[in-house]
Order: C-alpha cells, then structure tokens, then sequence
C-alpha cells in the first residue's frame, strides 16, 4: 500500500505552496498565514477556521462533534487513516513525542484527535488498537465518508478515494496538517507534517502559555 500526501495551499500575497504536493479547488483548502516573525513554527491563520459541528462517533461509538466537544484549552486535530504506510504515523509519533516533552500540567490541557479518512476499513476497533500504539489517551474519531470530507474541508484538509491497487487495496489521498482547535470554536494555527517534535512541543506550549494564538 502507499498514499498520496496532499498539502494545504497557503496565500501570504504571493500563492506559496507547502512542501509536498497539493490539490486545491475553489480555494476550499486555502490558508492565510500571518507573518514568519510571530515567533511560531506553525503558521496562525490571519483568519481563524471556524471548526465544524457536525458529528462523528469517537472509538466508544459516541457522538462527538469538534466544535462541542474539543474543550480542552487545545486539541490537536489531524486526518489519516490505518493503512497509511508512512506519513500518517510519522506525524502521529511526532505528535506523541511532541507531547511527552511538556510538563505534566501542559499535557493535562491538550487533547489529540485522529479522524480517519478511511472509514470503510478504519473501523472503531482498528482506529482503537491503532492510536495504542502511540497514546491511548488519543481519541479517534470515524464516520460516514461525506461528513468526514465536510469536516476536513472546513478545516482545510483535502480528501479523496485514491488509486485502485492491483491487490484490491486502494490509497486515500489527503493532505496532512495538524490543526491547533480551541475550545471556543475556531482553529488558528496549523503545523505541516515536517514540524518537529520540538518545534511541535515549543509552540503548544507557548499556546497554553498565553492563552492561545491571537
């Protein structure tokens, strides 16, 4: 198995793309970014995603709706799927590394969500034994395909049934950010698969520090 990466587009004046490839329609996937010299290694969103309520079923098969029940004062937010055989467990150790370089009251106050984008073979028990391996305190979340494409559209993130494989399989393409979501409802900060676990730990920690970016 192997999958297509997509990347976000990013405006800042000039059409800037992020390392990697990028499908991009109708601007849906667009991000504007502020300046480089906001002391981030994300890029804060000059305008803020409003994140979206429709709900999905988390591993226990309750509802949960990112824009409901995201409320701690950040969750990190990102879009892959089981069968992924490379970035999406590459950003997801990156993540779970990010995480165990904060102090244990900065941990306490961040969530990590995982929405697959491969409902038909991620079902709850394999998105459970999957993110297991990186942090059981990590949610998953699944759904009917339409509503997930929707929730990632509004979050910048693209999705698409990929390439038949000759063994039957198929790829899903999408493009791989990590969006920053605060519990008011907006996500105004994105990282893209090349941040570091560093990088990553410095900057939720600057977030939880001032309250979140501005």
């Amino acid at each position: 198995m192997r999958s297509r990466h997509l990347w976000p587009v990013v405006f800042a004046g000039l059409l800037l793309l992020l390392p990697g490839c990028a499908k991009v329609q109708d601007g849906s996937n667009a991000i504007v970014v502020g300046g480089d010299d906001d002391g981030y290694n994300g890029a804060l969103l000059t305008e803020p995603y409003d994140v979206p309520a429709q709900p999905l079923s988390d591993t226990d098969g309750k509802r949960y709706s990112l824009a409901r029940d995201a409320d701690s004062p950040l969750t990190l937010v990102f879009f892959g799927y089981t069968h992924c055989p490379d970035i999406c467990q590459i950003v997801m150790a990156t993540i779970a590394s990010s995480l165990q370089r904060l102090e244990p009251a900065e941990r306490d106050q961040v969530d990590v969500v995982f929405v697959t984008t491969d409902p038909a073979r991620d079902d709850a028990a394999t998105l459970r034994d999957y993110l297991d391996q990186f942090d059981p305190d990590f949610t998953g979340l699944t759904g009917d395909p339409a509503t997930i494409a929707a929730v990632g559209e509004r979050l910048g993130v693209y999705i698409a049934r990929g390439q038949e494989l000759p063994d039957g399989g198929y790829e899903v393409d999408h493009s791989t950010p990590v969006v920053g979501v605060h519990p008011d409802g907006t996500a105004p900060i994105v990282w893209t698969q090349g941040t570091s676990s560093a990088e990553l730990a410095a900057d939720i920690a600057a977030l939880l520090g001032e309250g979140g970016a501005s």
